[in-house]
């Protein structure tokens, strides 16, 4: 009697792990080309890395190539521009993160009071379609608001009796831009992640505020950002991890890599494609690129172990 219960219970363990190894085969078939995109275009090359501390040649290829060292680093961190492209990537990225977040959670707040459903598919549409424009489309969109000639700002500005302003000859005015064009451009997905956490708030809050006498304003300041926050410190966490990068597109399209912008315009990532195009050195790019790379994972690391100490089921990981 106890041998068949044995033999009946194995049975059992061995049908359920049947299943759950078979369920897990199929989510695994299903995350396959995900896992091979990001082997063969994230993981792989990063065998490419060793270039930054060679001096590479193209007859030697990377792995011939003599061993210098942090020779490479030195270029960038001995450049006369080197604080100032370092200063203006972290305090544009800084200008997108808090201002970013501001717009979209602001937007979000009003998207949730709209409840004409033509009208909420049209913001939608409108706020989230910049996202796929390529730079060079906005830089053209940019230019025609921008040009001197033709540009509609001037038009507008002649129109009322004023001179025109060469926006493109005006370092100091092209911070606004760019922190605008950048915010303009990507808000549109913030503001629906935003949306996406307020849809899936429990009515039953709003109503039991507005019972107490709440105002919109008080319910959005108690009710609707509390649920944000957790959100909003994941996507702060991940944004800080790219402190050190810029969109490229973003800083050499728009400004129309005008030399009289570069001071208040140029990022690491523009500077380093600047220096690629007049020396060709490979490894010197490399270095940089490695740079950004530690110095953003430590930076991440840190951040999540601060928003942990904070708020533990905010963090990251």
């Amino acid at each position: 009697m106890k041998t068949m219960t044995t033999m009946t219970a194995s049975i059992r363990t061995k049908s359920s792990w049947w299943r759950r190894s078979s369920r897990s085969i199929q989510l695994f078939i299903l995350a396959l080309p995900v896992l091979l995109y990001l082997l063969i275009f994230a993981y792989l090359p990063m065998g490419g890395v060793i270039v930054a501390f060679k001096d590479y040649r193209y007859d030697k290829g990377i792995f011939g190539s003599d061993w210098i060292g942090f020779s490479n680093f030195k270029f960038f961190f001995k450049s006369q521009d080197a604080f100032m492209v370092t200063f203006n990537t972290i305090s544009y990225n800084l200008a997108f993160i808090v201002l970013g977040t501001i717009v979209s959670v602001f937007v979000a707040l009003l998207l949730n009071e709209v409840r004409n459903k033509t009208a909420m598919k049209f913001y939608q549409t409108a706020m989230f379609f910049p996202h796929f424009l390529s730079w060079v489309v906005v830089a053209f969109i940019t230019f025609a608001f921008l040009s001197t000639t033709n540009g509609l700002l001037n038009q507008l500005i002649a129109a009322f009796g004023s001179d025109k302003i060469q926006w493109y000859f005006k370092p100091g005015l092209w911070p606004y831009i760019i922190v605008l064009v950048g915010i303009w451009k990507s808000m549109g997905v913030s503001v629906l992640i935003n949306y996406a956490v307020l849809v899936g708030v429990d009515h039953s809050y709003y109503e039991a505020a507005q019972l107490d006498g709440a105002s919109k304003w008080q319910m959005a300041r108690f009710v609707s950002l509390p649920f944000l926050i957790p959100i909003n410190l994941i996507l702060f966490i991940m944004a800080v991890g790219h402190i050190f990068h810029s969109d490229f597109g973003l800083f050499y399209q728009v400004p129309q890599n005008s030399p009289i912008l570069y001071n208040t315009t140029s990022v690491i990532d523009t500077y380093v494609f600047r220096a690629l195009m007049q020396t060709s050195d490979i490894g010197m790019g490399a270095a940089v690129g490695l740079f950004q790379a530690v110095v953003g994972f430590v930076i991440v690391i840190c951040a999540n172990a601060i928003v942990k100490k904070i708020r533990s089921d905010s963090s990251l990981f």
